[in-house]
């Protein structure tokens, strides 16, 4: 990926869209390219957070692991989001690992103490970059509330629900999600347990709701999903 190549990709990210051209050519030059395949680890919990990451192509989880050494997701990113911002905003170790999920995955990777630094001298930059993490933890809240409060065919629906605002294409009057979940994934990102995921995407499809295959969910109606 050469600087034009770079420029032109991060002016599509909402964290640097209307940024000045020298802003996105001074970031650009900041940034290295890395390549990850299926299921490889880009960063470990309390590793140094060394970059931060700006996902270019694929999609990765944020995972930890529970006291049972089972896989907990605690969030999907997807790509022109930003992820492994631990050093600018806590004591700059990790907290959790982020693991890919497609088979070609490609980030650009900024060091921490550079984009730190640029933070500081950009203040348009810094105000969105306080809205995105606002967002993000408004998002994590909302999760727990679900996970707290809803029962499982609730919180796969929601799952299915927000996949297909952040992932989904509008296809007529449906939505189609295309991904790379195993039913494992979503359990793991639910709370649920892979038999009850099966259970409750089978059911929704007997009821005409949804239809599936392997890698893509097509929702007939998103208001009426339930």
């Amino acid at each position: 990926m050469d600087l034009s190549t770079k420029v032109k990709y991060l002016a599509d990210v909402s964290l640097f869209a209307d940024l000045s051209q020298d802003d996105l050519l001074d970031i650009a030059d900041l940034s290295s390219v890395k390549k990850y395949s299926k299921h490889q680890i880009i960063y470990r919990a309390d590793d140094p957070a060394e970059e931060v990451f700006i996902l270019s192509v694929g999609t990765i989880k944020i995972i930890s692991k529970s006291g049972d050494g089972r896989e907990v997701i605690k969030t999907i990113m997807h790509p022109k989001s930003l992820f492994g911002t631990e050093y600018l905003s806590s004591s700059g170790v990790r907290n959790n690992s982020a693991k890919a999920i497609d088979k070609d995955v490609i980030c650009l990777a900024i060091n921490s103490h550079d984009f730190k630094a640029y933070l500081k001298a950009n203040w348009t930059l810094t105000d969105r970059f306080i809205k995105v993490l606002g967002t993000r933890l408004m998002y994590l809240e909302d999760r727990f509330e679900s996970l707290v409060i809803k029962d499982a065919r609730e919180r796969i629906i929601d799952f299915l629900k927000d996949n297909a605002k952040q992932n989904g294409r509008q296809v007529g009057l449906e939505m189609l999600i295309k991904h790379s979940l195993t039913q494992q994934d979503i359990a793991n990102y639910t709370g649920t347990s892979r038999q009850t995921v099966t259970y409750v995407l089978n059911d929704l499809k007997r009821q005409n709701q949804i239809y599936f295959k392997r890698k893509s969910i097509l929702i007939r109606d998103m208001e009426n999903l339930s």
